[in-house]
């Protein structure tokens, strides 16, 4: 690590002008949350793995922001060269480096790697001290990554519209009529999955996230793929064709961006989707190019004339949020299958306790002493979350992982993004808490599902945390609510459990998912976050559930379940605004041994003897006899 900061130094100061500051983000040129492994730059120059994080490498300096889901973790990885900034708890990445960093510093950043607010509120930043933000030609890591892995040629493919349920022509249309509305005359879409969901195409270049690297223009009359050609096969290449979509390489969006700025691209262009368009350039007054300045990067932007410009969030990041009949169908069928995953799962796992260690098991409590077990014999977080990609593997239309499944025993447990590592993972305990945060890629939707449970005799403490996190999750769940609410809103629900005992959580209460894409997806979130402010729940919105609790070296408790959003029937109207409800998609068992009955109300208890007894109906055709019995005995009715 220190060779690493050194030869970066080195390059630092050899630059034009020599940079004071170097920052490194974890995004990749589409602002990716999960990035391919040639992109995992700030990774290899700080040796923190965790997915969000920010390095700053000044001359005697290195410093990395995370938030809170990544404080342990990255206390854990970071070296003696590192100091961790706190999100949140310390001062912001543009605060430190305006008070700490003198005058007229120069500050380096590939722009390609940096979106456009991000830039513009450091550059914002910087004019206190005449600072200055220096755009790098080439990645300054890229020069001193001596083993970086190559580029993957991935092939692209084709996503049926057996599961993507709109036709691209469809999504173009009402893409195109937006961007009229708007005066707007193209687009560029820069999110790996707006690409990918808008041209109906996936493929394999990101672990755990279907997509494609790949850049799109859209404009009135005609719409651009920008990729490495080598992965498009004739047939991509024939149904691309026969929507209007013109494949180029994935360096020529630079160049294709300044001629869509200076309004030559569709004249450039052979292929003319004019039949799809809403006008034709002689007869439109839109003269605006649309661009995310979220999510488009600051090389881009740079290309264009910034005075003819709609920055605005993606058209296509609500569109993709809404999930139509068909994708909502199939994410309820992916759910179901990835539920009887999870329960024989639990059932193998919990025969495997009982026999290897002399657990009392899922349903009884009892103290186990400690024995000495075999080598071979032992489990671990990583041999157990093997297998439960196995039961996974074995259901129709699987793909994969949709993230690196969080198996955490104990105080790893605590870790909120904890990635166990074959070779320092924990043994398994059967006098600790284990939680399992994991889901998978289906060709008909994205799975995520936490359970935490016990097979041993949980303390007095332990269940009153889990129950508390267990109301929570049922009041969000339950909760009703007139349109035009957000997010923002919301999430208190989930933490009032939480907070009458003086407990509380550092991350958000729920993601949108993507239908076979990614599982974290926007626009909308339930959270603490400002953010979650920006975009109001809608009908078929999916949305997760997700509180928990974490205590630092002793055990962390997270419950998860997928939400849709649909109308609720009401007895009464105020204000006519129609009201929204949440229907649960994800099936599986919570564990009655971690509850306190004598906490919950009567109609909690109501709503979980309901649930458990729709686990049953549900996924008793994909258990066998043994399975189905344990299920039947995991759901008995609670009474109060």
């Amino acid at each position: 690590m220190a060779d690493i900061l050194a030869s970066l130094r080195s390059l630092m100061a050899s630059q034009s002008p020599p940079l004071d500051a170097l920052l490194v983000p974890s995004e990749d040129y589409h602002q990716s949350e999960y990035v391919s492994a040639r992109d995992k730059r700030r990774e290899f120059v700080s040796g923190f793995t965790g997915s969000a994080g920010l390095a700053l490498i000044t001359k005697n300096e290195a410093r990395l922001w995370t938030d809170g889901r990544y404080f342990l973790q990255a206390t854990q990885q970071l070296s003696d060269q590192w100091k961790l900034m706190r999100i949140g708890e310390d001062p912001p990445v543009d605060a430190w480096m305006s008070d700490n960093l003198q005058k007229e510093a120069a500050i380096g950043i590939d722009p390609w790697c940096v979106s456009v607010d991000t830039a513009q509120r450091w550059e914002r930043a910087f004019a206190k001290k005449n600072q200055k933000l220096v755009q790098t030609s080439t990645n300054l890591i890229d020069e001193i990554w001596k083993n970086r892995p190559p580029a993957e040629i991935n092939p692209a493919v084709d996503h049926p519209l057996e599961f993507a349920g709109r036709s691209v022509a469809e999504k173009l249309k009402a893409l195109r009529e937006k961007l009229s509305s708007e005066k707007a005359r193209g687009i560029i879409i820069t999110t790996l999955d707006e690409v990918a969901w808008l041209y109906n195409i996936r493929g394999s270049d990101v672990s755990y996230s279907p997509v494609v690297h790949a850049f799109a223009i859209v404009t009135l009359n005609s719409a651009f793929l920008y990729l490495d050609k080598r992965k498009v096969s004739s047939k991509v290449s024939s149904s691309l064709q026969a929507n209007g979509i013109e494949v180029r390489q994935y360096g020529a969006v630079s160049s294709d961006a300044a001629m869509l700025a200076s309004n030559q691209l569709d004249q450039a262009t052979g292929v003319n989707s004019g039949q799809n368009g809403v006008c034709q350039n002689d007869t439109c007054d839109n003269d605006l190019i649309w661009v995310d300045p979220a999510s488009c990067c600051y090389a881009l932007f740079s290309r264009l004339d910034a005075n003819k410009l709609l920055l605005q969030q993606s058209p296509l990041a609500l569109a993709k949020a809404l999930k139509n009949p068909v994708e909502l169908d199939g994410l309820k069928n992916a759910h179901i299958r990835d539920g009887a995953a999870v329960v024989q799962y639990l059932v193998w796992l919990d025969k495997q306790m009982q026999e290897i260690y002399g657990a009392s098991g899922y349903f009884l409590e009892g103290e186990v002493t400690s024995k000495k077990i075999p080598e071979a014999m032992k489990l671990t977080e990583v041999s157990v979350s093997d297998k439960l990609e196995g039961f996974r593997a074995s259901k129709e239309h699987f793909r994969g992982l949709s993230f690196p499944t969080i198996s955490s025993v104990g105080p790893n447990a605590a870790i909120i993004h904890y990635s166990p590592q074959a070779k320092t993972c924990a043994e398994l305990d059967p006098n600790s808490i284990y939680l399992f945060d994991s889901g998978a890629q289906y060709l008909d939707g994205t799975t995520d599902i936490t359970r935490t449970v016990h097979f041993g005799k949980p303390s007095a403490h332990e269940k009153a945390c889990y129950t508390s996190v267990l109301k929570g999750h049922i009041a969000l769940g339950n909760a009703r609510f007139p349109n035009g609410t957000n997010g923002y809103s919301l999430d208190i629900l989930a933490r009032i459990p939480l907070w009458r005992y003086g407990l509380d959580y550092r991350h958000g209460t729920g993601h949108g998912i993507g239908s076979y894409l990614n599982v974290h997806e926007g626009p909308h979130q339930i959270s603490f976050r400002p953010q979650a402010r920006n975009v109001p729940l809608q009908v078929s919105m999916t949305v997760t559930d997700e509180p928990g609790y974490y205590e630092d070296g002793n055990f962390g408790i997270r419950l998860e379940n997928l939400l849709v959003i649909k109308e609720a029937e009401t007895e009464f109207n105020f204000g006519d605004k129609g009201y929204l409800s949440f229907e649960h998609i994800t099936w599986a068992p919570y564990q009655i041994k971690l509850i306190d009955l004598s906490i919950l109300t009567p109609e909690e208890i109501q709503w979980l003897n309901r649930y458990h007894l729709k686990c049953r109906e549900i996924l008793g055709p994909y258990l066998d006899t043994n399975e189905m019995e344990w299920l039947k005995k995991a759901t008995e009715p609670m009474k109060g």
